[in-house]
């Protein structure tokens, strides 16, 4: 004989549970194919009026690539100033009778410095010798008996060695050598470079706080004129009991596909232009020696600029649909 295995009885609080459980299913459910509707729905509607949509498109992406350029300019700056070591070198001259032998040993001992990069020791000879060859009085430095000049060691810092005061303090430890005479370093010209990209940095967050501005008002009016057109549509739903939020879902889409279309075209042009400059700069690099190489915006800087662009496209749809929604009364 079969037998008929029965179904346990579930306790009202199983019940309960289960019947949540479903409610919360359905609810995500219907939650996701009303965000994919309107989401596809916002899209279509974008590539229905392509030239409008290209205009507000383009200029948001001028303001938004200005802003990037910016940042990406001041970037490449700062490492340009971060590479240069002939700004960052002091000079430190021995007394006139501390020896070769001396001195070399002296550049062993700072080069093992903390904070020191490079030391390089200039002797007397080589001194005279570049003295004679470059200051055009050779046949006078003839007639002395002795060499005059001292030893020279220059002390080249370590990238991270960026601040005066850490210059400051480096100067001052090897200055405090027995066999150093006197050090000489230009901390003017070190602090005014950093002056000059502190200003720089502080210019590029204003612009990009006027340009972001610029581009939420751009999508709100924008957005403005798409709800204008719509008006009677949301007379009815509000009539038929929608929600503000069932209103605004479609237009906050809007505003998204705006700024991130925008965002990647703004990315485009940044990117072209770069691209655009690098074999100039490289040309010029190699004619000075340098190995500066122009960096280009990485992947966290570019994924950072296209979600920038998104949420501002939203909040400028928010903004604007939210107050028209207040000032829309059916009648």
């Amino acid at each position: 004989m079969k037998t008929v295995r029965r179904k346990p009885i579930e306790s009202p609080r199983q019940v309960k549970q289960s019947h949540q459980k479903r409610k919360t299913e359905s609810w995500l459910s219907i939650n996701l194919l009303l965000h994919r509707e309107a989401l596809s729905a916002s899209l279509r509607r974008l590539l229905c009026t392509p030239f409008t949509s290209s205009m507000a498109i383009i200029v948001m992406a001028i303001a938004l690539s200005l802003a990037g350029s910016f940042y990406v300019l001041v970037n490449n700056a700062q490492q340009l100033v971060d590479n240069l070591q002939t700004g960052k070198q002091f000079s430190l001259f021995l007394h006139e009778h501390i020896s070769d032998k001396q001195a070399a040993n002296l550049a062993q001992r700072i080069q093992g410095y903390e904070g020191v990069a490079n030391v390089v020791l200039i002797s007397k000879q080589q001194a005279l010798t570049e003295f004679q060859q470059y200051s055009g009085f050779g046949a006078a430095l003839n007639a002395l008996e002795s060499n005059p000049l001292p030893a020279v060691i220059q002390v080249f810092p370590t990238q991270e060695i960026t601040e005066a005061y850490q210059l400051t303090q480096l100067l001052e430890q090897t200055k405090n050598e027995q066999e150093v005479d006197f050090a000489q370093i230009d901390m003017d010209w070190v602090a005014r470079l950093q002056s000059i990209m502190q200003i720089a940095n502080q210019l590029v967050l204003f612009l990009s706080g006027l340009l972001a501005i610029a581009v939420v008002f751009i999508t709100g009016n924008t957005i403005r004129l798409e709800l204008q057109t719509r008006r009677d549509e949301v007379v009815v739903e509000k009539l038929v009991g929608a929600t503000n939020i069932f209103i605004c879902l479609p237009f906050l889409y809007s505003g998204f596909w705006f700024g991130f279309i925008a965002g990647c075209f703004a990315w485009s042009l940044i990117t072209f232009m770069l691209f655009m400059l690098s074999s100039p700069i490289a040309q010029l690099s190699m004619l000075y020696q340098s190995q500066f190489q122009l960096h280009f915006m990485n992947f966290s800087e570019s994924v950072s600029l296209i979600i920038g662009a998104a949420t501002l496209g939203i909040l400028g749809a928010l903004a604007i649909v939210s107050h028209q929604l207040k000032l829309l009364k059916p009648e």
